[in-house]
């Protein structure tokens, strides 16, 4: 059976700050679920660095760092200045000094510098369909536009994956129905990846799913 963490604490955060920050809702609570569900899977592995690509609030980066404990070391990026600071709060509010947080679009200023060493590389992507006006934004905006079938920052990070992953790391990717899920596992299957869907909640606007991909030899 799974060990129960608490939700981290962001109760620093208040209602001016959702007006610049994504407020946690059920995307993050089903991904911090499935980050909790598979917390054997994942330290068994011993992870050393974690990313979280798009961290908004910080909750999920905190839920990490709770799961991989003191040996692993959180990295957390966010396009929003704002997001960037109030992930960093979160961080220290719950006690996770192994961290760092940057400002940045995806992981791009890091690239070369973390390759193939993300044990958990986690992403809550903008999977709303929208015009492409919105995109390219760095305000909370960012944290849900994306762009036509929801599709167009996820069909950015996928190629970053097999650069970014250890030989035995793991992706965490939340999406929904309309972003075609078993279309993104095909493109990764082509990577090298082979994905499954962990988690899912049926809302009555979306079908929220989190996947998980793994490198197809550590399965074989």
């Amino acid at each position: 059976m799974s060990e129960v963490l608490p939700t981290p604490d962001f109760s620093h955060l208040t209602d001016r700050d959702w007006e610049e920050v994504y407020e946690p809702r059920e995307d993050t609570f089903l991904l911090v679920d499935a980050l909790e569900r598979d917390m054997e899977y994942i330290t068994e592995r011993r992870p050393l660095m974690c990313f979280e690509v798009g961290s908004g609030s910080g909750v999920v980066s905190a839920a990490i760092g709770k799961v991989c404990g003191s040996s692993a070391m959180i990295w957390s990026s966010d396009i929003n200045l704002v997001a960037a600071g109030a992930t960093r709060k979160t961080l220290s509010l719950n006690g996770i000094s192994h961290s760092d947080v940057i400002c940045a679009d995806l992981v791009h200023p890091m690239v070369d510098r973390i390759q193939s060493k993300v044990d958990l590389l986690i992403v809550n992507p903008p999977y709303v369909p929208t015009g492409r006006e919105e995109l390219h934004q760095r305000d909370i905006t960012a944290s849900w536009a994306g762009g036509l079938d929801g599709r167009e920052v996820i069909d950015r990070v996928l190629p970053l994956v097999p650069k970014l992953l250890s030989s035995n790391g793991l992706f965490y990717l939340v999406c929904i129905e309309r972003n075609n899920p078993g279309e993104i596992a095909s493109q990764l299957a082509l990577l090298g990846l082979r994905g499954e869907c962990v988690r899912r909640r049926n809302l009555s606007n979306e079908h929220l799913r989190v996947w998980r991909y793994e490198w197809e030899q550590q399965l074989s």
